[in-house]
């Protein structure tokens, strides 16, 4: 692993640590409740990134079983993270793929969820430990709308998607806090 994929790998941690701390606040029924019918509960938010970090790990483990050809990354590789960087920052959405949008828990429990994030997290360092150092410099990944990236760009995506979502789980909180239980 390069030191430059190991300190962004400790940056998500760092992130995911205080998120925790943060939600360890609230009650699991605060966590489970949805600002209105159509939106996700906290809990359904944290699913949502806990699977597409998954799904992409999944994905990278597949891909890299068969030993293919892959290409160096070049100023594309470089404008497909920036691309991915950018549109995180903006106020609009995209829908998110079935396979991590839909088919959200509707109740979750808090350090299950947690627990299990952060064992995905190991996975995911332990594997990508475990690579040769020559891998970092390829276009492993593909992104679903922006393309393939490096295995830094992926992280990248990860970054800026865990900052979106986190933004979402705040506001949703300020949602929940408002509304009546009748």
């Amino acid at each position: 692993m390069t030191k430059h994929i190991d300190e962004q790998l400790q940056k998500l941690d760092e992130a995911l640590r205080h998120l925790f701390t943060e939600l360890d606040n609230y009650s699991e029924s605060k966590l489970n409740q949805k600002p209105t019918p159509k939106s996700w509960s906290v809990f359904q938010i944290m699913h949502h990134l806990i699977r597409t970090e998954g799904y992409s790990l999944k994905y990278v483990q597949k891909k890299l079983s068969y030993n293919p050809t892959l290409k160096n990354a070049n100023f594309l590789t470089h404008i497909r993270v920036f691309s991915a960087k950018l549109y995180n920052r903006f106020p609009f959405k995209i829908k998110a793929p079935e396979s991590v949008g839909e088919g959200l828990p509707d109740l979750s429990a808090f350090w299950e969820t947690a627990k299990v994030w952060k064992n995905q997290r190991e996975e995911l360092r332990a594997y990508l430990k475990e690579l040769p150092e020559s891998t970092f410099k390829k276009e492993v990944y593909k992104h679903p709308i922006f393309g393939r990236m490096t295995l830094s760009g992926m992280l990248t995506f990860f970054e800026q998607h865990f900052e979106r979502h986190q933004r979402q789980i705040y506001k949703t909180l300020e949602q929940v806090d408002a509304v009546k239980i009748k």
